[in-house]
């Protein structure tokens, strides 16, 4: 037992004299090594940036006292570091605002058991409008504004309920919801929250996705949505582009929300899926891209795509493959948190590294598969025991305590150094199990995420910086440590077993 002392301590101090400032941890002398190239000579997507909703649990805490909300808002979105040069915050770029369908106002009669998965709306039920009637959302937005936030999207996951052919939220029989007699109004109200929004904060959306997940039944009561095959989707996009037209704003339409990947591509249910052909294609009966008004951007979620993991590997490829027959098209991965994957045991929330790992390798997937210009966790803040939260709050209208998550800081790893117009480069390497490893250019800058999902340390050497280069900066997720800044020689970068390192250096 001493001499693995002596060999742990020796490996230690080994790399102090080979100029690395390293986060006190102990490495192991039998590290592996994995070597690693950055091609320059295939640039891939430009990236747009990573983003979470305020949706169900931010109307409650943006009621909270300043200090509690103005915590949770800094884990959120603070771009500012400590004095030893660690992030505060994780810098996401992209808020995603739930505009709701007017259950909160109908309380029990909405048919929703749970109140805090119901949702307030401007609307009201008398048909007036309430300006004041969202007031922990605004909040939020306004406290995304001031840490510099630059993107805000609009989704709606059902038409008011003064729209719906059965007056909630949710669908009775697993059928379209929406009573499309009404469909001007449902536009117009829309409009109408745009304006709200931009009146109370200054902000103008920058998006807005009318429907959400269109594809499942929404007949539970769990929560606000509504179904929709996509000849439906086609009349509502159209009648809401002349609604934004007639308003002259600039807020675009995005679209899908797909309930899953393959309802992009190649899912058997065609009424509801092969979206991107059916969206975009010229020749297609659905096509919308002749509206000035539509983004030129799909969305989709990872729901249950995730694994077995060369099956996962597939649909993102497909995915790309089907994206590249549209000149222009992006495609956004818009919402997900752990559902339905057996690759993840065990129910409740998870604080720890095994969620933040895992997520850390689903974000490499669907970035480097799938050529996602867009990563979007689904709730920016959660009460509930799921693994559905960045940060976890106590079930309180009021007050209580707030808590981060390595999932926060591992996605951190991605969000706070990626930054807007990088453009994601192949990174070359072998096969190594449990190791995601992509890179990012911006200027003269690359930024390197590598995950580290093995019991192992591993001894990175990637070629493809600066020669000249001695020394990188990396930032470090692991049990231990949230994005804990150090310096390491450029020819020798450690990443510790079960980690996510994010690594700045100087491109060739």
């Amino acid at each position: 037992m001493y001499r693995i002392f002596q060999q742990k301590v020796l490996s230690f101090f080994l790399l102090l004299l080979i100029g690395c400032t390293v986060p006190l941890f102990v490495l192991a002398q039998d590290k592996k090594v994995v070597i690693a190239r950055i091609d320059y000579a295939h640039p891939a997507q430009i990236m747009e940036g990573f983003g979470a909703s305020d949706a169900w649990t931010c109307q409650f805490a943006g009621l909270w006292p300043d200090s509690q909300k103005n915590k949770i808002a800094d884990l959120l979105f603070s771009t500012s570091i400590d004095k030893f040069g660690n992030p505060t915050g994780i810098g996401l770029n992209f808020w995603r605002f739930s505009i709701g369908g007017g259950s909160g106002e109908q309380a029990e009669a909405s048919g929703i058991r749970d109140e805090w998965r119901r949702q307030a709306s401007f609307l009201k039920l008398n048909g007036q409008y309430d300006e004041n009637a969202m007031p922990g959302q605004i909040w939020f937005m306004n406290a995304a504004k001031a840490r510099g936030v630059k993107k805000f999207l609009g989704f709606v996951n059902s038409p008011h309920v003064n729209f719906t052919l059965n007056h909630k939220a949710f669908s009775s029989d697993g059928q379209c919801n929406l009573d499309f007699r009404k469909l001007d109004g449902f536009t117009a109200d829309l409009v109408n929250s745009i304006k709200i929004i931009k009146a109370k904060t200054g902000i103008e959306l920058d998006y807005l996705s009318p429907v959400n997940e269109p594809q499942w039944k929404w007949n539970e009561g769990n929560q606000e949505g509504c179904p929709y095959v996509n000849l439906q989707i086609v009349d509502v996009v159209k009648h809401l582009s002349k609604s934004l037209t007639q308003a002259s704003l600039k807020t675009k339409i995005q679209i899908a929300d797909a309930g899953q990947l393959n309802y992009l591509t190649n899912h058997p249910d065609s009424a509801k899926s092969r979206q991107i052909d059916y969206f975009f294609n010229p020749g297609a009966s659905g096509y919308l891209g002749y509206l000035n008004n539509l983004d030129k951007s799909i969305s989709g979620h990872s729901y249950f795509t995730t694994s077995p993991e060369q099956k996962a590997v597939d649909i993102r490829k497909t995915l790309k493959v089907e994206i590249a027959k549209h000149e222009g098209l992006r495609f956004w991965m818009s919402e997900y948190c752990v559902l339905g994957d057996d690759s993840l045991k065990g129910e409740g929330r998870d604080l720890g590294m095994t969620t933040a790992l895992f997520i850390a390798k689903l974000i490499h997937h669907d970035l480097n598969y799938a050529n996602a210009t867009s990563w979007q966790w689904w709730l920016g803040v959660s009460m509930g025991d799921y693994k559905d939260g960045l940060v976890y709050i106590d079930k309180s209208k009021t007050n209580g305590r707030v808590f981060d998550s390595k999932l926060l800081w591992g996605f951190g790893n991605y969000s706070r150094f990626i930054s807007e117009g990088s453009t994601r480069v192949p990174v070359i390497t072998r096969d190594v199990k449990d190791f995601y490893i992509s890179s990012f250019l911006k200027k003269d800058k690359i930024t390197t995420v590598a995950v580290n999902n093995s019991e192992q340390d591993m001894q990175l050497e990637l070629s493809g910086m600066d020669k000249k280069q001695k020394e990188v900066t990396l930032y470090t997720t692991s049990s231990l440590y949230n994005l804990q800044k150090s310096v390491c020689s450029a020819r020798y970068i450690i990443l510790p077993a079960k980690s996510i390192t994010t690594i700045i250096g100087k491109s060739k």
